[in-house]
């Protein structure tokens, strides 16, 4: 009897566990073909936006070599360099001013300091976009929605607000038992070395996770972008391209070189994570070990 229930049990894990996979492999399927399809799309020899096979039926590299060589329309290269600069950037200010404020509020403790996250909790529950009226009026007053001022206003937009992003970051840090800093304290630490040289160094999976959705952010970003950067062509976005490439008087010609414009969109976020993944491992492992 008792061999018998063994054998129902691994045969019922077994059943399980076949089920779960091929639920997981449907959906890993579901999740990659749109992937698949927009690259095989940037290599399509055929012009237009509509064909009648998913696969393309001859291939071809002019798709990207288009991008970088016919500037007449869309200037490519320099929508790349514009959102990598404002990319770069608002990634570094965000994640100073996020990692700054978390530690604050998770360390400090001062007057106002539960009405602020209350407060920025608050304001967290609005959609950024609802104030973007406000806040270009705002960069026209300063001067800032014009030439390459435009840059520095979009720099300032993206990273503006970001500490009020601060509870994930604010959570990690609480998990680092405060002897850490009491000791370093006793040591003669202040508490600039303590955050720079003791925390962060324990905190490199949230420091991780903060530069890469600080850069991704502004990297994808199309509606603040629009509104600033308006007609100055010079000073687009590649979000912005993509878009015209898609506008009705473009799509026929420029369709295909969509696919490939947004292959190369992810090849600095793709590098990125994947430079920065070993410090997210060597980080859960070091928190583990200690």
């Amino acid at each position: 009897m008792a061999g018998q229930k063994i054998h129902s049990a691994k045969k019922k894990r077994f059943i399980t566990n076949s089920v779960v996979h091929i639920v997981l492999a449907v959906l890993a399927v579901i999740w990659v073909f749109p992937v698949i399809w927009v690259v095989l799309t940037s290599f399509r020899a055929e012009q237009g936006s509509y064909v009648s096979t998913f696969l393309p039926q001859s291939y071809t590299l002019d798709n990207y070599i288009r991008l970088f060589t016919d500037t007449s329309i869309l200037n490519f290269p320099q929508m790349f360099f514009n959102t990598l600069f404002i990319a770069i950037f608002s990634c570094i200010l965000s994640t100073f001013y996020v990692l700054s404020a978390s530690y604050c509020l998770s360390r400090l403790r001062f007057k106002m300091r539960k009405p602020y996250m209350n407060m920025a909790m608050i304001l967290g529950l609005f959609p950024g976009f609802m104030s973007m009226v406000a806040v270009y009026f705002i960069l026209k007053a300063l001067g800032l929605s014009e030439g390459n001022l435009i840059k520095l206003a979009l720099i300032l937009v993206y990273s503006g607000g970001a500490a009020l992003g601060f509870q994930i970051a604010k959570g990690f840090f609480d998990t680092i038992p405060f002897a850490v800093d009491e000791a370093a304290i006793l040591d003669g630490c202040t508490r600039w070395q303590i955050f720079t040289k003791i925390t962060l160094p324990l905190s490199k999976p949230i420091v991780v996770y903060t530069t890469l959705t600080a850069f991704m952010g502004p990297w994808v970003d199309f509606i603040f972008a629009k509104v600033i950067c308006r007609a100055n062509s010079d000073q687009y976005t590649i979000a912005i391209g993509l878009w015209r490439m898609l506008e009705k008087e473009y799509i026929d010609s420029w369709y295909t070189c969509f696919a490939a414009g947004a292959v190369l969109i992810s090849i600095p976020i793709a590098a990125l994570f994947l430079y920065m993944q070993r410090y997210y491992v060597d980080g859960l492992s070091g928190a583990v070990k200690g």
